[in-house]
């Protein structure tokens, strides 16, 4: 029995397990692509957990903590990067690789061509950066990504738009 099924009847540590097995590597990756680093990403997403752990007799809807996850990540992978506390270490890829064998030729490519992607998504500005993983990783609605960086839709869309045209804009003049 999973968490969606009853989460009422779940303590705490039963609901934790359901929810970081169902989320945990879902996580990572997103905070992955906030904070740029994997073990600081590792890091924000145990201290979401434990948050979650702590504050777990506090919800009112335990089928919220999912949001209450993103919302974590999100606004701890924010604080990390604001305090500079890791360097670069380890660049994740946006798209999953394609499980056929490619040539060398084509791995440099698809390489040099993510390389990129992942520069041009680092200079945005931190906000618009936010809007654009949660809304193109994580596949989430205005309505969503507003709730999860609490915020309002038509921030979520100004962001949402400058983001976009930025990184056109980089990887038109990058060669």
């Amino acid at each position: 029995m999973g968490i969606v099924d009853e989460p009422e009847r779940l303590g705490p540590t039963y609901a934790l397990s359901d929810l970081f097995v169902a989320h945990h590597r879902r996580l990572v990756g997103l905070a992955s692509l906030l904070v740029d680093d994997r073990e600081t990403a590792e890091d924000v997403v145990q201290e979401a957990f434990v948050g979650l752990h702590r504050k777990w007799r506090l919800l009112r809807d335990p089928g919220a903590a999912v949001a209450y996850l993103n919302r974590t990540v999100v606004n701890a992978g924010r604080d990390r990067l604001r305090h500079k506390r890791r360097g670069v270490t380890n660049l994740p890829r946006m798209v999953p690789v394609p499980e056929a064998r490619s040539s060398a030729e084509q791995d440099a490519v698809r390489h040099d061509e993510a390389d990129r992607l992942w520069r041009a998504i680092k200079a945005l500005p931190t906000r618009q950066r936010q809007v654009l993983v949660l809304r193109y990783y994580l596949q989430q609605s205005e309505a969503e990504i507003a709730d999860t960086l609490e915020v309002s839709r038509g921030s979520v869309k100004v962001h949402a738009s400058r983001g976009l045209a930025a990184l056109a804009r980089s990887l038109e003049e990058t060669p």
